[in-house]
């Protein structure tokens, strides 16, 4: 019979370094509280002293102005919070589609500089020493005008089949809403779990057997089995709204604004070259025993670098490319000077307009930093999911 240890006595004395750091933690955020209201209580008392209105009471009043581009409606009647709401959407839609884009182009371009094919080092190289050293403002300035002057006008545009091209923008079909649509979103859900439970069960096979199964194409094959026979069970629809030229512009179907289009490939073409160097360093940190092992077990090098290097790679890569994603939802904020309405572009206006600079500001840093931290939280959670078990 094992004889349990007597609990520790908990030391109060302050030769207890525990004791001492308690202690100190407590001083430093009373000290951080206490600054935090004397500058909030110094702020308000000045701005009332001035005659200056403060507290977020304008958000439930009339925005009276119009934003050009928008998810869901809205005119000059509605609130201020629902013009903020829709600077969110805008952000989040540039920031979530840049993230995406961001890490496949970053990613071939890292993998691009390990090619045996010299040009495709070559154009690697030379794509991430050009655009990660022009600043990202200019860029974003270049694709604006790229898409503002030198693009043909809507009566001249560009058609290729169904899609146009010009300086309105990209339009193309959509389909027209119908329940089909919904059991083909459900369908496609249910696609995403069963690729999940397949690539599981191919790795937990492979690792046992070596028998190598698709990992790829064979998910992708179920998600799209999956949304194509709820699209049948709803009764595959097939209608669309298909663009069509009008006098002055593109009417009808579905459409991407220029500055949207210019926002994000801007923030995609740059954040992706330093994307590029993380995949790259973080391959290189690999040992080189890893690949000849590979080869020496009949690898071709595609598999190699997909089975062996990248995923031993990720312990290296994940860190900073969190970075970079921050980056680039930060680097949105930047759309500003092109014209896109997001936050900031909102907060400006109502800022100008209602005089609560403070407030639209708090917003702004409020939105900045919950889509920071819940990037960082998503990709810490990965980042732990992908580490290495050692012994």
């Amino acid at each position: 019979m094992t004889m349990k240890s007597p609990p520790k006595k908990k030391n109060w004395s302050w030769r207890s370094q525990a004791f001492r750091g308690v202690i100190y933690q407590v001083i430093a955020i009373t000290l951080i509280v206490a600054v935090v209201w004397f500058l909030a209580h110094n702020t308000l008392h000045n701005m009332q002293i001035r005659g200056i209105q403060s507290g977020f009471d304008f958000l439930t009043g009339p925005a009276g102005f119009d934003i050009g581009e928008s998810l869901f409606p809205f005119d000059s009647a509605q609130p201020y919070w629902q013009a903020f709401l829709v600077g969110l959407t805008n952000t989040l839609r540039v920031a979530i589609t840049g993230i995406l884009l961001t890490t496949i182009l970053g990613t071939l371009l890292g993998v691009g500089r390990f090619s045996r094919n010299a040009l495709v080092r070559g154009l690697c190289y030379a794509y991430v020493e050009l655009f990660r050293n022009v600043p990202v403002l200019l860029q974003l300035l270049m694709w604006y005008l790229l898409f503002t002057e030198v693009l043909p006008a809507a009566a001249d545009a560009w058609v290729v089949g169904p899609v146009y091209l010009s300086k309105g923008g990209l339009s193309f079909p959509i389909p027209i809403w119908a329940e089909g649509h919904l059991w083909a979103l459900i369908g496609l859900i249910a696609g995403v779990a069963l690729a999940v439970v397949y690539r599981k069960w191919a790795f937990k096979r492979f690792e046992a057997t070596g028998q190598l199964k698709s990992m790829f194409w064979v998910p992708v094959a179920i998600c799209i089995a999956g949304a194509l026979l709820g699209w049948l069970a709803g009764g595959a629809p097939t209608a669309l709204d298909s663009p069509t030229k009008g006098e002055f512009a593109i009417e009808h179907g579905g459409s991407l604004t220029p500055e949207f289009l210019s926002v994000l490939l801007g923030l995609t073409v740059y954040t992706a070259a330093f994307v590029a160097e993380v995949v790259r360093s973080g391959i290189q940190s690999v040992a080189r025993g890893q690949s000849e092992a590979a080869a020496a077990l009949g690898l071709d090098p595609s598999q190699t670098m997909r089975l062996v290097m990248l995923p031993q790679a990720l312990r290296v890569i994940i860190p900073p490319m969190t970075n970079q994603f921050l980056n680039l939802t930060k680097n949105s904020s930047l759309a500003v000077a092109i014209g896109y309405p997001d936050v900031v572009s909102i907060a400006n206006t109502a800022l100008n307009q209602t005089g609560r600079a403070v407030e639209c500001i708090a917003i702004v840093m409020l939105v900045y930093l919950t889509t920071s931290l819940s990037t960082s939280l998503l990709m810490n959670w990965y980042n732990n999911r992908s580490a290495i078990m050692e012994r």
